[in-house]
């Protein structure tokens, strides 16, 4: 038995002989770590005398034309949230992938996911990290004890694969992968290879068996999934938890489907009966909007098929340091920082010397281009200490010259706009083609001085 040992990039999997700074896949730095690798001295030797043949037998490939497109069968979860961010369901046969921070709700959601299948079905959750008494505990507050929920703590692969073998699960869970180890790798338990083999275990064991797979992925500081990147590849879903822990609502956001769309979200709200679905997100999310107060301003966002309405926060101050503070929280920083500086550049407002802090109320984080409109008349109703109009929402795209751009779905962003109580949207001038008549006042502006212009009065 010989050893060789080698570095594995933690983001790609790309492995090298030597450790590397910057990783020559992905681009990454730092990212490689080391890993032994055991190989028996008769599989380094044969030499390729011909294809290598299948240990079942060959693959018969056959005509496109024949394969079967009936549509795949899901199972609802019991939460219409959930079922949304999925595209309808639980496909059967397809691996999940949920990773979020510590606390945020992961093992919660998926403990109510199995009280209602067990109810029709045998769920199986694997927990490597809590044993089967706090597992009954945190069932027994969340109202989820059933029979058909089995329960084991266990860390080896191979024990788990003869537990499905011998219950033949519908549905399994796995929390988390990090904890799952392969006893044939000389890997601890959490590394690369490890991640990678057993997640690839998984895969085989849900596409030849048809069992659903919800698999629980711890997330690294910068939030993404610890792993191989190859890791969400590999999957069918990847759904991450947002949300702050000291926040009563999470979101569930799917970056990844195969059998739906990636632009869905599912709203929750943390209690102590564990996560209730939002079926109103707008007015949960607008649910104590200062009236009357410069900074406030009402967006309304598109998420997948769903419009969202959501308060955005601006405070801006004289800065008391040589280099003014800048920070957003809920949108992404490079285009908050662009805004600010569109509109320092494009209008007559100095803030090149203040402090401009920018929030998303609720713990949403809002990543669509039709939020720069409310961003900068937030920002400028704060810097010229002039309140929004409390009645008027805001949506629509800003260039790098201050003009304002269309935004796709205006039609239905009005009619959210309208129905949440709301009785004037400012919106870009070319969005008003092709609208039908709404019961709004509707202020179309051009750019940004036409925006601060209406502001100011």
């Amino acid at each position: 038995m010989k050893s060789k040992t080698v570095f594995v990039c933690k983001e790609c999997g790309n492995e090298s002989p030597k450790w590397l700074g910057k990783c020559p896949g992905c681009g990454q730095w730092n990212t490689y770590i080391e890993e032994k690798i055991e190989r028996t001295s008769s599989a380094v030797a044969a030499p390729s005398a011909g294809l290598a043949k299948s240990v079942r037998g060959p693959a018969m490939p056959r005509s496109i034309t024949s394969v079967s497109t009936d549509t795949e069968e899901r199972a609802s979860t019991g939460s219409d949230e959930l079922d949304r961010v999925l595209g309808g369901g639980a496909v059967n046969g397809s691996l999940i992938l949920c990773g979020g921070e510590p606390g945020i709700g992961k093992s919660t959601l998926l403990l109510q996911v199995c009280r209602y299948l067990a109810k029709t079905e045998t769920v199986l959750y694997i927990s490597g990290e809590e044993s089967e008494r706090q597992i009954r505990l945190r069932a027994d507050r969340l109202g989820a004890l059933c029979d058909g929920i089995l329960v084991a703590n266990e860390t080896d692969l191979g024990a788990i694969n003869e537990a499905i073998e011998a219950v033949k699960p519908k549905t399994v869970i796995i929390d988390s992968i990090q904890t799952i180890y392969n006893g044939d790798l000389p890997s601890s338990p959490g590394s690369v290879t490890q991640v990678r083999e057993c997640t690839m275990s998984f895969m085989r064991t849900a596409k030849n068996l048809g069992i659903t797979f919800f698999i629980v992925g711890h997330v690294t500081k910068e939030g993404s999934i610890a792993g191989p990147r190859v890791l969400e590849h590999m999957v069918d879903c990847v759904l991450y938890f947002e949300g702050e822990r000291h926040q009563s609502y999470r979101i569930v956001r799917a970056v990844k489907n195969r059998f739906g769309s990636t632009n869905e979200i599912g709203v929750f709200e943390m209690c102590d009966k564990g996560l209730i679905d939002v079926p109103n997100p707008s007015h949960t999310l607008l649910s104590g909007r200062p009236v009357d107060v410069p900074g406030s301003a009402v967006v309304c966002s598109v998420e997948g098929t769903r419009p969202i309405l959501a308060e955005i926060q601006a405070l801006v101050s004289k800065s008391v340091y040589p280099n003014p503070k800048r920070m957003a929280s809920g949108l992404d920083y490079n285009r908050a920082s662009l805004i600010i500086t569109v509109l320092d550049k494009r209008t007559n407002l100095d803030l090149a010397l203040q402090d401009s802090y920018i929030n998303v109320t609720g713990g949403i984080r809002l990543d669509e281009p039709a939020t720069d409109l409310a961003v900068a008349a937030a920002v400028a109703s704060s810097a010229t200490n002039t309140s929004l109009p409390k009645d008027m929402a805001f949506f629509g795209e800003v260039g790098l010259t201050g003009e304002l751009r269309t935004v796709t779905q205006a039609a239905r962003r009005l009619a959210e706009i309208e129905k949440m109580g709301f009785k004037r949207c400012m919106l870009p001038f070319d969005s008003l083609g092709g609208i039908d008549r709404v019961g709004l006042e509707l202020v179309a502006v051009k750019n940004l001085t036409d925006m601060l212009a209406y502001i100011k009065g």
